[in-house]
């Protein structure tokens, strides 16, 4: 499967049709290259609070509430282009309401076939917390996508490694991780969050990230990092298990990835996380005790 992950620079688009537009070209780009699936960063939706009038697009609360009247024209929109453009679509996130001025960071992932599923951002960053309107998930999936199994990780959710791990035990063999830091520690912490999952499962891991900055925006004003695709560090995969990245002005950063390589890896690993995690489980391993020199 040919996998596109972005680097996507954030604007302020004038309206939804030029929101549309931009990303219609942007997604053209990555099926011209061959890509099967393209992966679009979190909080892609905050971006149309550039729309509204200063003193709604300045304020956060503000922005979510007024940008929920655009969640039909997303969903809409989304699946055109999977269907036009015969490309899987994870369309980053989209902030939301679920009732009582509360919301969810939710990514959805479209088929050319004109069906979709969502995964909810399941751990909430100090950023989302202090909003006091942003609320975690409560389901992890799954999903079948072509040939493969695959499972979404909304940018923290990649530094924590028992749900990943109960998405590679549900048959996920990729990982796609929408993504969206503004300083280059948490560019980083994801980065290792990824490359960590990638070692653990002996799987791919997809992110894309937001890049410029947005002055206009109290959630968008700076973003960092490179988008970039993952593997096992091991025989067969790149060293440092770096597949493709982003540089620069680089929108898309592309990549094959072989899932049955992958599998027939496993069997010539140097080492096998994925095979050995049980091992972390016995008794003697659940608590470590204090113990004094002699």
């Amino acid at each position: 499967m040919k996998v596109a992950v972005a680097k996507y620079p954030i604007q302020a688009p004038a309206d939804f049709t030029a929101f549309a537009e931009r990303l219609a070209r942007l997604l053209g780009e990555a099926a011209t290259q061959g890509a099967q699936l393209a992966v679009l960063p979190e909080y892609l939706s905050l971006e149309l609070a550039a729309i509204f009038d200063a003193d709604i697009r300045g304020d956060l609360h503000a922005s979510l509430a007024a940008t929920q009247a655009l969640h039909a024209d997303w969903m809409n929109l989304f699946a055109r282009l999977a269907g036009e453009l015969r490309l899987h679509v994870v369309a980053g996130s989209f902030l939301l309401a679920t009732g009582e001025g509360r919301y969810r960071n939710r990514s959805y992932w479209f088929a050319p076939e004109g069906t979709h599923g969502w995964q909810d951002k399941l751990q909430l960053t100090g950023f989302e917390k202090a909003t006091g309107v942003i609320e975690a998930g409560d389901a992890l999936k799954v999903f079948d996508v072509e040939d493969v199994r695959a499972g979404i990780a909304v940018c923290y959710d990649s530094e924590f490694p028992l749900p990943v791990r109960a998405q590679y035990e549900a048959g996920a063999r990729l990982l796609v991780v929408p993504s969206c830091t503004d300083t280059e520690a948490g560019a980083t912490r994801v980065q290792v969050g990824c490359l960590a999952r990638a070692l653990e499962n002996r799987f791919f891991v997809a992110q894309a990230v937001t890049a410029g900055i947005a002055e206009w925006s109290p959630a968008l004003d700076v973003n960092t990092g490179e988008a970039a695709l993952f593997a096992p560090m091991d025989r067969g995969f790149p060293a440092d298990g770096v597949l493709a990245r982003t540089t620069g002005a680089q929108a898309w950063a592309v990549a094959d990835l072989d899932f049955d390589a992958l599998e027939t890896s496993r069997g010539q690993a140097q080492v096998a996380n994925d095979r050995d995690w049980a091992g972390q489980g016995i008794p003697a391993l659940q608590r470590a005790r204090r113990e004094p020199f002699r």
